[in-house]
């Protein structure tokens, strides 16, 4: 009961806003009494509101009451420090679950302040306070509080841990260095300590350069994105801005060529509405002559018929018969037919540049290393495949383009297949036509792996693939297939083989065979011509650097050489 009281009164003399005893008191006019400063501090933050308030029963005053100093009060909190009271430690002051409690209070247990490594024990700062006045005290090893000041302790002998045992790499005491650890490289913790510290302040060091040179690359990095960011924004900018452009440009076109035929229809409607008046008004006169020669033929007068009848014939002789001819359902067909053409030819320009685009896109890599001490190796390109079925894998349909087949060149089965013809077909003029190479390229343009087989007939074939700007004009070197660095050629003989790049010619030897196989990587820049009969035999292999899309081409020797792309399954 008199710890209660003790209690009590340290309550009474405290400040329920600072929970200290109080310093300077002042009574409120409700009766409470405060710190000056705390209540002060309290009823700042109350100005706005115009009303002040007690922070215990909450009674408001207006206005601001003037703090008087309550004197009775005071002397007596003086008094009571002098006898030693002191208030009662704050809530937050006590130990909770998480902490480090003070082995030495009785009741309930305030923080610990300390942890003695020595004694070993933790402490408050009350029970801590020897430490730093009693001599053989103040030689102990004070540290942060800790909860395993037991681990400190040596299990078998009882004894702080002082030592530490380098063989076995564990914290030791005096007497398991003279026991189980003897003839072990044994030093003093704090000896080991300094040694790790050193140690430690080198790996700092290490790290601490490591974060600056990753804080360097970071920044490199954050520069590139904005690069990146600013590049695509300015290519979708233009990109917008070009396609924009075309679409005005055919919408203008759209709107003259709308304007021409709405004019010419206005112009033949008006020739064939001015004809059609013409017409009227003849009806109507030949209609009013009509009325005049059958009165005419009913006067009874025989003289006054035959003085009129001259003019009648006259009449009839000089009347013109018609000569209107009308073409049905054929005014303004052409000019459909000539949109349509162009919207064809817009198709393939689209089809074609468009997988140009996409690989460009594709082709944005930011070369970047792997912040670690070894980067990562670039993983190796995917194996060739070994049987036939593993190339069937990446077999592809590809057709042949019209548009590039020299005129002497016949397209069949849905353009799949190309035979050399005496007869000049009838192609329209095209800018990708071969004028002088009997040769044609796909339609389809080849960027990934890719597989087919071509099936020829005759005395000779090229089985090859081209970039799209190799050129078309003429029969020079620049044109041919192989004969350029704009193309890969594989000629096929019924006894040989000749593989033929930038002009330089291979010879090959392999089985004969009507059918060859062409694989191609394009990333990974392999281009693998095979004889395909019943087993499929390596002809030859090209490891280079394909900088643009590559489309399969097809050239015939003599009349009447096929060539066909395969359906493979």
């Amino acid at each position: 009961m008199a710890q209660k009281g003790v209690q009590l009164d340290r309550e009474s003399f405290s400040c329920s806003i600072c929970l200290d005893l109080l310093k300077d008191p002042v009574a409120l006019p409700c009766g409470h009494s405060y710190c000056r400063n705390c209540i002060k501090g309290f009823w700042d933050g109350e100005d706005q509101k115009g009303i002040h308030s007690c922070p215990q029963c909450r009674k408001t005053f207006i206005p601001r009451p003037v703090l008087g100093k309550n004197t009775m009060l005071a002397a007596l909190v003086e008094q009571l420090k002098k006898t030693g009271l002191q208030a009662a430690p704050a809530d937050h002051c006590y130990a909770g679950a998480e902490d480090v409690a003070c082995d030495f209070c009785s009741g309930r247990k305030l923080k610990a302040f300390k942890s003695c490594l020595t004694c070993p024990a933790s402490y408050c700062e009350k029970h801590l306070q020897p430490h730093y006045d009693v001599a053989p005290l103040k030689k102990h090893k004070l540290v942060e509080p800790s909860k395993n000041l037991q681990e400190n302790i040596c299990s078998l002998h009882d004894e702080v841990k002082k030592m530490f045992c380098r063989s076995d790499q564990k914290s030791i005491c005096y007497l398991c260095s003279l026991d189980e650890h003897k003839g072990h490289d044994t030093v003093s913790a704090a000896a080991e300590r300094t040694e790790r510290q050193r140690e430690l302040e080198g790996s700092r060091q290490q790290i601490q350069q490591r974060v600056q040179d990753r804080e360097k690359d970071v920044k490199l990095l954050q520069q590139e994105v904005e690069a990146i960011n600013q590049s695509a924004d300015k290519t979708v900018e233009h990109s917008e801005k070009i396609f924009t452009e075309l679409i005005r440009l055919l919408q203008k076109r759209s709107s003259e060529v709308k304007q021409q035929i709405r004019s010419q229809q206005e112009t033949e409607v008006s020739r064939v509405k001015e004809l059609q008046e013409k017409l009227e008004q003849e009806i109507t006169e030949l209609q009013r002559k009509d009325a005049e020669l059958q009165q005419l033929s009913h006067t009874e007068d025989h003289i006054q018929f035959l003085q009129n009848c001259p003019s009648v014939s006259a009449l009839r002789e000089s009347t013109p018969s018609s000569s209107i001819k009308i073409r049905p359902l054929r005014h303004f067909e052409a000019v459909t037919a000539a949109v349509s053409e162009l919207r064809e030819k817009l198709q393939d320009i689209l089809r074609e540049e468009w997988t140009n685009i996409s690989l460009r896109v594709t082709e944005v890599d930011v070369l970047l290393q792997e912040p670690e001490p070894e980067p990562e190796p670039e993983p190796e390109p995917e194996p060739e495949p070994k049987s036939r079925a593993g190339f069937l894998k990446y077999s592809c349909e590809i057709k042949l383009d019209p548009n590039t087949a020299n005129r002497k060149l016949l397209l069949s089965e849905g353009n799949r297949k190309v035979t050399l013809m005496e007869q000049t077909q009838s192609y329209s003029d095209h800018p990708d036509r071969f004028t002088g190479c009997q040769q044609v390229l796909s339609r389809e343009s080849l960027t990934g792996r890719s597989y087919w087989e071509v099936e020829w007939g005759g005395l000779g074939v090229g089985v090859s693939v081209a970039y799209k700007n190799i050129s078309r004009a003429g029969d020079g070197n620049e044109c041919r297939f192989g004969r350029n660095d704009k193309s890969w050629a594989l000629y096929c003989n019924p006894n040989s083989y000749t593989f033929i790049y930038n002009n330089k010619k291979t010879s090959i030897s392999g089985p004969e065979s009507s059918r060859v196989g062409v694989y191609l990587d394009h990333r990974a820049g392999i281009l693998s011509f095979y004889s395909v009969s019943g087993a499929m035999t390596l002809l030859h292999r090209v490891q280079t650097t394909f900088t643009q899309p590559l489309y399969a081409g097809i050239y015939l020797y003599y009349y009447g050489d096929t060539a066909e792309l395969c359906k493979v399954e």
